[in-house]
């Protein structure tokens, strides 16, 4: 009975292999299901949960491809199910998950789950893991084949059980060859071949250990990220992204020498492991050799691809108590590199994870300003330069810290746009300055038709609902749209010209006004001013600043204002603040001015008191 039962089984590992597909996603189900058929494998689909574990009672699979996440029963469920029964319980399941946190993965092997490969997958790994777990199976039935053989023979013949002793062994060592190739395949990337995180990591501790117990001991971390990659992979496509990386992969080796481990994180981010070097410097001139190498186009099939990166340098020695603290200080100066321009190298100084520790603190403390309500403004009075009146006021804004008093915006305002908080600083403050004004004309406080102007982020001026938060505002506070004036830099019209002149076209039906800030240092392209309904040109204080009463000074001013002349806009100057600059200012026909020569920005309370006042200068 026993020696039948084996030959049972032969027959069966024998057949064409038999792979249920579970996915709640018919693409993914089409691309798998045609992927394996090539392969030479039957395979039958099943959109849900339920469906696969009546599609087991017709036939049983060989192999159970599992996704996760579907609706009514997830695949932990599933899988739950078929451990429990007798009959589907030696099934080998392999999980398919968009999730790649630990925790999912434990859970996963917990309910007896064989396998776990993340979304996206490479059809290669697919492949790899199925025959395995398939050839996992075959060796399970081969061994109850052998085992039944062995009961029956082993009183008949002694050369038999050796026979069958030395089988055994060989599938031991067979065994162990596939734990050896499922170990390289952990810690190793799929795409490129290279050392995986995990692997360099491992490599980097044993470093500081040496470098721990000997104290002269020094090597370096060098972390890479392509500059352009992201362009390359939305233009050319994926496949030509990953040749790109394998090109990259073998550039990188070329230039590298043995004894350094370099390693894909993931993405377009490189790791180097520089072993035993005299100082900085050797690590400086690998990354300089990098840099040049990347300087020269990529051949690809079909494509000739350029490509820069950004190069963090972290120093290693006995100092650093945890090998993850090295890797981030290179990290951490990997974007001083970007910052500072991309397409270079920077090497780590402790200040900069101080600073970088001071940016997530305020990040932090930016978080709780918002929910607290820790933000001010203040209003710096606009000046007519022909009257001499006020004419108006700009809202800025300013951070009343609980603990450090009033913080001033250059030390927030770039982590606020850099995090997207400035969305929602930039709509408080709008909202602030809309109040005010309208109480401002409420109160009777001035005969003169006064205008506020606030300043617009080219982060919240990207927001999709930009034209309908500055509506509800306007709703909300009853102003006058004429008495708005929206101040936006250039970047934010060059950024996204076509939404941008929707957007402002939008804004001048609503007889709002628009400022473009800080004209003159950045793009500053006739074109888009033929194209963009603007209303004023703002002068920055770089060029007034230089004004000191005589002809040379004057700069570019002269041709912003004839700029302004022709396209029927006014201009203001900012900065003012001295009485030279006032006059030549006036010279030139200059509208309107702000500064300190008139008043800094002023709270609320004093910035009635001077509307009341109605000086004149």
């Amino acid at each position: 009975m026993d020696v039948d039962t084996g030959l049972n089984e032969q027959a069966i590992v024998n057949q064409k292999e038999d792979i249920l597909i579970v996915d709640d996603t018919p693409e993914n189900l089409r691309l798998l299901s045609s992927f394996l058929v090539k392969e030479g494998y039957n395979v039958r689909k099943a959109l849900t949960g339920q469906m696969a574990l009546t599609a087991m009672d017709t036939v049983l699979p060989d192999l159970i491809l599992l996704d996760i996440m579907m609706p009514a029963m997830d695949g932990y469920q599933v899988c739950e199910k078929l451990k429990s029964n007798p009959k589907t319980t030696e099934i080998p399941v392999i999980f398919l998950s968009a999730l790649n946190d630990a925790f999912d993965k434990v859970k996963a092997f917990a309910v007896g789950g064989a396998d776990y490969i993340t979304k996206p997958f490479q059809f290669e790994e697919v492949l790899a893991r199925v025959r395995i777990q398939l050839s996992l199976k075959t060796a399970k039935l081969q061994n109850k084949k052998l085992n039944a053989e062995l009961e029956a023979r082993v009183k008949e013949r002694t050369y038999q059980l050796q026979v069958v002793i030395e089988e055994l062994k060989r599938e031991i060592q067979e065994r162990k060859l596939l734990q050896t190739k499922l170990l390289n395949m952990a810690l190793h990337d799929s795409l490129t071949g290279l050392p995986n995180r995990a692997f360099f990591m491992e490599r980097l501790v044993e470093l500081l250990k040496v470098a721990q117990e000997n104290t002269d001991y020094q090597f370096a971390v060098l972390f890479l990220d392509c500059d352009r990659f992201k362009v390359i992979n939305d233009s050319l496509g994926h496949l030509v992204g990953d040749e790109l990386l394998i090109a990259l992969t073998h550039r990188l080796k070329s230039i590298l020498s043995l004894d350094n481990t370099i390693a894909r994180f993931g993405g377009d981010e490189f790791a180097i492991l520089l072993p035993e070097i005299d100082n900085i410097n050797t690590a400086i001139q690998v990354a300089d050799r990098i840099l040049k190498a990347l300087s020269f186009p990529f051949q690809l099939q079909r494509n000739e691809v350029f490509i820069n990166a950004s190069i963090g340098v972290a120093l290693g020695n006995y100092s650093y108590e945890q090998a993850e603290h090295i890797l981030r200080d290179a990290d951490t100066a990997m974007y001083r590199a970007k910052i500072l321009g991309k397409g270079q190298y920077h090497v780590f100084d402790p200040a900069m994870h101080a600073a970088a520790m001071q940016a997530l603190q305020i990040e932090n403390d930016l978080r709780k300003a918002i929910q607290q309500e820790e933000f001010l403004v203040h209003y710096q009075p606009i000046i007519s330069l022909i009257t001499g009146k006020i004419t108006g006021f700009e809202a800025l804004v300013r951070w009343q810290h609980p603990t450090k008093g009033i913080i001033p915006p250059g030390l927030f305002i770039p982590l606020a746009e850099e995090t997207g908080l400035i969305n929602s600083i930039g709509k408080l403050v709008l909202s602030k300055a809309c109040h005010q004004i309208q109480q401002w004309y409420q109160d009777k406080l001035t005969n003169e038709s006064i205008c506020m102007s606030v300043n617009i982020s080219a982060r919240q001026f990207a927001q999709l609902d930009i034209v309908e938060q500055i509506d509800q505002i306007v709703t909300e506070t009853q102003i006058n749209p004429e008495n708005l004036k929206l101040e936006i830099t250039e970047s934010a019209f060059i950024n996204n010209a076509q939404s941008a002149k929707a957007i402002l076209q939008e804004l001048r039906q609503r007889k709002i006004q628009l400022s473009i800030d800080d004209f003159g240092t950045g793009y500053s392209s006739l074109s888009y001013l033929h194209n963009f309904p603007v209303d004023t040109l703002k002068v920055d204080r770089s060029f007034v600043s230089k004004l000191d009463g005589t002809s040379e000074s004057l700069g570019l001013i002269p041709a912003i204002k004839k700029i302004a002349e022709t396209m029927k806009m006014t201009v203001v100057a900012e900065g003012i603040e001295t009485e030279k600059q006032l006059a030549q200012l006036r010279e030139l026909n200059c509208e309107f001015g702000q500064g300190y020569f008139f008043a800094k920005p002023l709270p609320e309370k004093d910035a009635t008191e001077l509307l009341v006042a109605s000086p004149r200068w």
